[in-house]
């Protein structure tokens, strides 16, 4: 059954965090907005990113942090409780319902239309609906491509067979495996790696390269590895998968240097690759299965009008859910302004500007230890030619941070630009630091002169020291 055209102002594929923050600027201003879903409203991060990794990762954190205190170390010396664990995960994606966030979208006034939506021309998207049945959408304005990405998966002969893990079965399983082989070395690998391990698995990391978290600072990777180790995690690097099969119930996989293993589950978390390929991107003259360009307002510098606007993990600026809401508000501002005429420059704080997600990118790692970075590593740093001083300061030497856990262990690095006199780069490594990331974006991103931030006076005695021994440092 077809249904008769529908015209709204604003057209959004995608009813993840980005789509919804798209659609909430655009509906605040205005302007008639219609979502398209194919899956669950609340996409990717709410059920099974995010929110249900993270609900995974927190009794494993607060176990590990209160094994670090004497008088509470006895109190949890047993195991996890598996079920338990699982059970609240469970709860924290609503069971995999979206009855909460539909609701939400129509407490704003925003349309939805289920189903697969494809352009089919400028301003032009069809949409394939549950039932067989085809809606057509025209907007007056702009169309939004919100899809994000999926796992990709190495070119091997018969994984699909294998029906491998990636990122949506580790975080969604209803039980703990015997033994889970996890290929890769980055945020998704280590995260899940250390939640597997703690609820009883027997987990075997095989990264390619020499190291683990690649894209941060060193030491960050350094410390995680090392406490991977101490939990039991068998970590093999400098090794490929060549080859995987499933026998039965085990999976027997290949090593290049000829080795074999054999794990109940093996987990893929090799990279991501953008949700275009059946985007009807070939109608508007881009490429199926291509990243999206964007300038600075998100809107796709490929097709002619400036209709099109790519907003979040499709563009490739920063595939994080922070940063694509954060360009969500800026690019349902931007339509909207466009929309009734409004200069780009009138509006207060630049929100026509997409600049944070080039520069001051804020990521936390919720491993043991947790490990948070804003901006530039020393390494990317020394690339682009900046003149700086690094400057690293020990954890454990911080008051708050001996209190905070005994035989405490971590790390803090600020990278300071010599000719302009800010940070440029702030990582933390150690358990509770996750929480001190706002205060380092702050900096990067307000460009805060390194004198001024002697004037940000942090409490005592609490993990946040560490800002004044590195000033301390830096001045020395």
């Amino acid at each position: 059954m077809n249904d008769a055209p529908r015209t709204y102002d604003v057209v959004v594929i995608g009813a993840g965090p980005v789509g919804e923050n798209v659609a909430d600027r655009t509906r605040a201003a205005g302007l008639s907005t219609v979502v398209v879903e194919s899956e669950l409203v609340g996409g990717e991060c709410s059920y099974w990113a995010c929110m249900p990794s993270k609900a995974l990762l927190r009794p494993v954190i607060a176990r590990a942090d209160a094994r670090r205190v004497a008088g509470a170390s006895q109190a949890v010396a047993g195991p996890l409780d598996a079920e338990a664990v699982l059970a609240r995960r469970d709860e924290f994606t609503s069971h995999w319902k979206d009855d909460g966030q539909v609701g939400w979208l129509t407490s704003v006034g925003v349309d939805l239309v289920r189903g697969h939506g494809r352009l089919d021309g400028p301003r032009q998207v069809t949409v394939r609906t549950p039932d067989g049945g085809t809606v057509r959408l025209t907007a007056r304005h702009a169309v939004a491509v919100c899809t994000g990405t999926t796992a990709a998966l190495p070119d091997l002969p018969g994984l699909a067979e294998v029906k491998p893990w990636t990122s949506r079965e580790a975080t969604s399983a209803k039980e703990v495996p015997g033994r889970l082989a996890v290929v890769g070395g980055g945020v998704v690998a280590v995260e899940m790696a250390t939640v597997w391990q703690a609820l009883g698995a027997r987990v075997t990391m095989l990264v390619r390269g020499q190291g683990l978290l690649p894209r941060m600072e060193p030491f960050a990777g350094e410390l995680v590895a090392e406490t991977l180790a101490e939990a039991g995690v068998d970590l093999r690097f400098g090794v490929s998968v060549a080859s995987v099969a499933r026998e039965g119930g085990e999976v027997r996989v290949g090593l290049d240097g000829g080795d074999e293993l054999a794990c109940d589950e093996i987990l893929f978390a090799t990279g991501r690759a953008p949700h275009t390929d059946d985007l009807g991107l070939e109608t508007v003259g881009l490429t199926p299965g291509d990243w999206l360009r964007v300038d600075d307002t998100c809107r796709a510098t490929d097709v002619a009008d400036g209709w099109l606007y790519a907003v979040g993990d499709v563009n490739r600026r920063a595939l994080l859910t922070h940063q694509g809401k954060y360009q969500g508000r800026i690019a349902g501002a931007v339509i909207a302004a466009r929309a009734t005429g409004e200069p780009l420059d009138d509006r207060p704080w630049g929100a026509h500007v997409a600049t944070a997600d080039s520069f001051a990118v804020p990521q936390v790692v919720f491993t043991d230890p947790e490990v948070g970075s804003v901006g530039l590593t020393a390494r990317e740093a020394e690339q682009a030619g900046r003149r700086t001083r690094v400057v690293d300061y020990d954890l454990a030497q911080v008051a708050g941070a001996s209190l905070y856990a005994d035989g405490y262990r971590g790390q803090a690095r600020m990278i300071v630009d010599l000719d302009r006199g800010h940070l440029i780069g702030v990582t933390f490594a150690g358990p509770g630091t996750g929480e001190l990331l706002y205060s380092a974006t702050v900096a990067v991103a307000g460009e805060v002169p390194v004198e001024r931030l002697w004037h940000a006076v942090p409490a005592y005695p609490t993990i946040s020291e560490i800002w004044l021994r590195l000033l301390e440092t830096f001045r020395d």
